[in-house]
């Protein structure tokens, strides 16, 4: 064992965390479902989400049984939608093709949806012992600050630079330790912002901090100025119940229920060829800005109340009438579950 891995071990044994929800029965299918979530969310965000999960879905073969609505309004909030699709359709997969076992192979667990070389090398190491290096954010900023490795990690040059020394500084035994040790050593005091250098366990012979540079590592990807796209969102109302579609599986919030957007038509024309119903009144609301982690986007939503139910609105695969008072026929972007939460507060008076 190297004397990184002792020392960050060492510091593990006292320091680390050891009571997460998913460390207390440790299997493949509970740190699978852990990693998954933790893909760029905060352990104190992913707590409540993982524990309602497993209350839901305990095993691989009930995920897999669940019905994708089911699935996405578990994650509902979660953001990264396309992590519980593909969480989903692993699940199926293993019990496909692993006889409802979660494999232990690396090849066979980076070929599942959703899975790439860290998270497989997560999922085996935690779970299984299995020495296998990994390198997620965390893991890339105590390896490049300890080794002043230049350049943004996300670049493949400098990507590779940083798999071979989580590869030659991962021990042969204690490999679930060493794998939390590194990834709660980024997240306690290698910090991107404020590290606490002094109380670390590598501290002493890291790069960045002897070269007085550890705020320039890792290196930052060149910001390029997000753009702002716009749309317009129908709150279509009857009684207490607004009109929904599903989203399709491509493309932003795939396979969540949403408001539907009104395009270049006009509101009564939307009305009429979408409900088969007349827009009786409507108002417009403040311009909700909802951020991607590409562009902004600006959402103008129309409340417009209709005369009637249109018989054409029949597919309960992809449209629907949600009652406001009743459970979500499945999951809600954060924008959209927040117009909802607006019309339920407002649905008394919802055209002044």
């Amino acid at each position: 064992m190297s004397d990184f891995a002792a020392r960050v071990l060492d510091w593990f044994d006292e320091h680390g965390r050891k009571d997460l929800p998913w460390q207390h029965d440790v299997t493949p299918y509970c740190v699978w479902v852990s990693e998954i979530m933790l893909q760029q969310t905060q352990v104190q965000t992913v707590i409540p989400y993982f524990e309602r999960f497993l209350r839901s879905f305990p095993d691989v073969a009930t995920l897999a049984a669940a019905e994708q609505d089911e699935v996405l309004s578990h994650w509902s909030g979660l953001g990264y939608y396309a992590r519980a699709r593909n969480l989903h359709k692993a699940a199926q997969t293993i019990c496909s093709e692993h006889a409802g076992e979660f494999p232990d192979d690396f090849d066979a667990v980076v070929a599942l949806p959703g899975i790439g070389r860290s998270t497989a090398g997560a999922i085996l190491s935690l779970a299984l012992g299995k020495r296998q290096p990994i390198l997620d954010g965390n893991v890339k900023r105590v390896l490049a600050r300890h080794e002043a490795v230049e350049g943004w990690p996300g670049a493949n040059k400098v990507a590779a630079v940083l798999w071979e020394s989580a590869s030659r500084n991962t021990p042969q035994r204690r490999v679930a330790e060493y794998t939390q040790a590194m990834m709660d050593l980024g997240a306690t005091l290698c910090t991107r912002s404020k590290p606490r250098c002094l109380e670390c366990p590598v501290g002493s012979d890291c790069e960045a901090l002897r070269l007085n540079r550890v705020a320039e590592f890792p290196g930052r990807k060149a910001k390029k100025s997000k753009p702002l796209r716009s749309t317009t969102m129908i709150l279509a109302s009857h009684g207490n119940e607004v009109y929904l579609e599903r989203r399709p599986e491509a493309g932003i919030w795939g396979g969540l229920w949403s408001l539907p957007e009104l395009g270049e038509r006009s509101l009564d024309e939307w009305c009429d060829i979408e409900l088969g119903s007349l827009a009786l009144e409507s108002r417009s609301w403040e311009v909700l800005r909802h951020s991607f982690s590409h562009y902004d986007l600006d959402i103008r939503p129309i409340v417009v109340r209709v005369d009637s139910h249109a018989s054409k609105v029949a597919d309960a695969g992809s449209k629907t009438w949600y009652k406001l008072d009743a459970a979500p026929p499945g999951g809600l972007a954060a924008p959209v579950k927040r117009l909802i939460s607006q019309l339920k507060t407002n649905q008394l008076s919802l055209i002044k």
